[in-house]
């Protein structure tokens, strides 16, 4: 369990980019950087685009047939989802080149434009989360390249993304946590056995899920979205992102606004409480896990604090 974010500058990348295309691509501009990414804007042939780097890995090929999967998949299903043009490997980084969205993340605009933004921001999450399925596909959890989920049911991913063995993966050795860090495990396992509990509600269903539906990860102009980005996409219930994206706007219940969307377009959402509370625990779980790790002992009691009082 590494920060695998690599540190480029801008020379950096106008270097890599060069010897991509053999000529300079232009205004290159740092936008940001993450846990597993540095991220740069840039414009060719008078349009933007924006280039990711991070770690080279074995598996970057197969991670690239993934993400063009689901940017395909949203994009034709009507979703505002960033498109992906192309990948790459140069020396110890790989990089993947997608479309520029204009705007802010949501997480920068001021908490009154969040409120603005609110009704198109339930609109456009529920957009992604149902579009059309390939009805050749199956299975839960991650989407793998193949277009299927890794588990035949959400069950299964449950048990296997909070297995103890992890190997191979970013939570290899995650159980270490309970001896070095401030994860509990009497409380780890006290929510798991809720989420077991409660994931039997999440289990029928099947849709497109982002699974990092946050507010860093949702583009606006400041009056509406202009695009969804980074899915860690998976098959399951929809409402996970519900979930995910419960806190973006301060005052506001967002859990309720997207039950009364969906009564309004006439699909109301059977069993949303118990739902909700399936998807809250299996996300707030993965962030006390996340949290311990990072060291970020204040998000951690935060978190616990909020999941202990959801329903047992």
């Amino acid at each position: 369990m590494a920060q695998t974010s690599p540190e480029l500058t801008v020379k950096d990348a106008e270097e890599l980019l060069l010897r991509h295309w053999g000529e300079p691509a232009e205004a290159v501009a740092p936008i940001g950087s993450g846990h597993f990414s540095s991220v740069f804007s840039f414009k060719k042939d008078g349009k933007s685009y924006v280039v990711g780097f991070g770690r080279a890995e074995p598996g970057d090929e197969a991670e690239y047939v993934r993400s063009k999967y689901v940017a395909n998949l949203l994009i034709a299903g009507g979703a505002r989802y960033q498109q992906v043009f192309g990948r790459g490997t140069d020396g110890k980084h790989n990089f993947v080149i997608r479309e520029y969205i204009p705007g802010n993340v949501i997480a920068d605009l001021p908490d009154e434009q969040k409120a603005i933004v609110l009704p198109d921001l339930v609109r456009a999450i529920s957009e992604m989360n149902q579009v059309p399925l390939d009805s050749s596909t199956s299975g839960f959890g991650f989407i793998t390249r193949t277009g299927n989920g890794e588990c035949r049911t959400w069950g299964d991913y449950i048990r296997k993304n909070f297995a103890e063995d992890q190997t191979g993966t970013f939570w290899e050795n995650w159980h270490e946590l309970f001896r070095t860090s401030c994860l509990e495990r009497d409380i780890f396992e006290e929510i798991y056995h809720r989420l077991l509990s409660y994931s039997a509600y999440n289990e029928p269903h099947r849709y497109f899920v982002h699974n990092d539906c946050h507010q860093w990860n949702i583009v606006s102009d400041g009056t509406k979205v202009t695009g969804i980005i980074d899915a860690n996409a998976m098959y399951g219930d929809f409402v996970v992102d519900i979930a995910t994206i419960a806190g973006a706007v301060p005052g506001h219940d967002i859990p309720e606004a997207f039950r009364l969307h969906y009564e309004r377009i006439s699909n109301p959402i059977p069993q949303f409480r118990e739902r909700y509370a399936g998807a809250r625990y299996y996300k707030g779980l993965d962030r006390l896990r996340f949290y311990a790790y990072q060291g970020w002992t204040h998000a951690y009691e935060e978190e616990r604090g909020w999941l202990l009082a959801l329903p047992s």
